[in-house]
C-alpha cells in the first residue's frame, strides 16, 4: 500500500471514542461557559433591580411618618399652644388696658377743657332736670353734634374732645348707646349704654346735681376749690351697683334691659360712688334702696384711674380705698372685717371726708 493509500485510510478509518468524547467536551464546557455568563448577566441584573427598588423603597420612606413620629410631633405643638395662648392672651389683655388708659386720659383733657369753658365749673354726673322732661329745652344740651336729653357726663364733654358720642343724639331718649368707641373701655366693649355705663365718674364729690328739697346735693363744684387735683379721682371703671353684691350673686351686662336689676355688672356704671359712704350720703342711682356702686378692677386685677390732673393710674380697689368682704361685696355701712374703707382720694382735699349728705 502507497503512502498515499495510507494516508486515505487513515481519513476514513472511523475516530476513537476518545477524540469524539473530547470534543463534546469541549461543546460542553462551551456551553457551560456560556450558562455561566448568563448567569452572572443575570445575577447582576437581579442585584441592580434590588438595589433599584431598595433605592426606591428608601425614597419611599422618607417622605412618609410613622405613627410614633406624628404623635410625638402632636404632642410637642400641643405644648408649644399651651405655652403660648396664656402669653398671647396676657398680651391682648394688656393692649386693651392700654388702650382704656389712653381713652380715659383723653376724657380727662376733655374734663379740664370743659371746665375752662364754663367759666371754671366743672361737670357734674349729670345735670339737673328741670320740669317738663323732654319737652323742655333746658334739658337739651350739646354733644358736639347737636342736642341730647340730659346727657351724662362724659357725653358731655364731647364738644371739648371733639368726638362725637353718638351718631344721631336724641332729645327724645334718655338712654342712647354709645356708637363712638372713643368713649369706652375696650375690656367691656358691649357696655354702651350711657346709664350703664363702662367709666364711674366721682360724682359725689365733683357734681352731684340730683334736686333733693330744691336743692342739688353738691353742684356747681369749681375747678380752682380742688386743693388736691393730682390726689383727686376724676374717674375710674366701675361695675356700678353689682359692687354691692357678692361675686356670686353678680349677673352679666344686658344692653337690652329698660329695667336691669341692681345685680347686673355695670348697672348705673356712670356714677362712681366712693369707698367709703354714710347713712346720709347717695347710694348708686340716689332711689331708695339702691346699692353702692363701686370701682371695677378688670384690668388683671386693676381699675384705670384718671385723676383731676389728667395722670391715669392702674390702681387696685384697696389703694383707692375701697374694701372688700369675704365673698367679694364692697363695704357698704356694714363695719369692715379688716382697714376701713377711706375717701382719701376722692374728698378732693386729701383727708378722708364723709360724702356730702342728699339732704333728703
Amino acid at each position: 500500500m502507497t503512502r498515499f493509500e495510507a494516508a486515505a485510510a487513515t481519513k476514513m478509518a472511523p475516530r476513537p471514542n476518545s477524540d469524539i468524547e473530547s470534543r463534546c467536551a469541549i461543546r460542553r464546557r462551551v456551553a457551560a461557559g456560556g450558562s455561566a455568563r448568563a448567569e452572572v448577566r443575570g445575577s447582576l441584573a437581579a442585584r441592580d433591580g434590588a438595589r433599584s427598588l431598595g433605592n426606591r423603597g428608601r425614597s419611599t420612606g422618607s417622605a412618609g411618618f410613622t405613627l410614633i413620629e406624628v404623635l410625638v410631633s402632636i404632642s410637642i405643638i400641643a405644648l408649644l399652644l399651651a405655652l403660648l395662648i396664656p402669653v398671647l392672651g396676657s398680651a391682648r389683655a394688656g393692649a386693651r388696658a392700654a388702650v382704656c388708659s389712653s381713652r380715659l386720659g383723653q376724657l380727662g383733657k376733655g374734663w379740664q377743657m370743659y371746665a375752662d369753658a364754663n367759666k371754671d365749673i366743672v361737670v357734674p354726673g349729670r345735670l339737673p332736670e328741670a320740669p317738663g322732661g323732654f319737652d323742655n329745652p333746658r334739658n337739651w344740651h350739646d354733644v358736639g353734634n347737636g342736642d341730647k336729653y340730659r346727657p351724662n357726663w362724659a357725653a358731655m364733654l364731647a364738644p371739648s374732645l371733639g368726638a362725637f358720642p353718638f351718631d344721631a343724639p336724641s332729645t327724645r331718649d334718655e338712654r342712647q348707646d354709645f356708637d363712638s368707641d372713643v368713649f369706652l373701655c375696650p375690656q367691656v366693649a358691649d357696655w354702651r349704654d350711657e346709664r350703664n355705663y363702662p367709666f364711674g365718674y366721682n360724682y359725689q364729690f365733683l357734681g352731684n346735681a340730683r334736686w333733693t328739697n330744691g336743692f342739688p346735693r353738691k353742684y356747681p363744684v369749681y375747678q380752682f376749690s380742688l386743693r388736691v387735683p393730682s390726689g383727686t379721682v376724676m374717674a375710674a371703671d366701675s361695675m356700678g351697683t353689682a359692687g354691692g353684691f357678692s361675686t356670686r350673686e353678680r349677673l352679666g351686662y344686658d344692653d337690652d334691659l329698660i329695667a336691669p336689676p341692681q345685680e347686673m355688672m355695670g348697672n348705673v356704671g356712670w356714677a362712681l360712688d366712693p369707698p367709703r359712704l354714710t347713712a346720709d350720703s347717695d347710694h348708686g342711682d340716689g332711689r331708695p334702696g339702691s346699692r353702692r356702686s363701686s370701682v371695677d378692677p378688670r384690668h388683671r386685677g386693676r381699675a384705670n384711674v384718671v385723676f383731676c390732673d389728667g395722670h391715669v393710674e392702674a390702681m387696685t380697689d384697696e389703694q383707692l380705698g375701697y374694701r372688700r368682704h369675704a365673698g367679694g361685696r364692697y363695704v357698704d355701712l356694714d363695719p369692715p372685717e379688716g382697714p376701713p374703707p377711706t375717701n382719701k382720694l376722692f374728698s378732693q382735699t386729701g383727708r378722708d371726708d364723709d360724702p356730702p349728705p342728699s339732704r333728703d
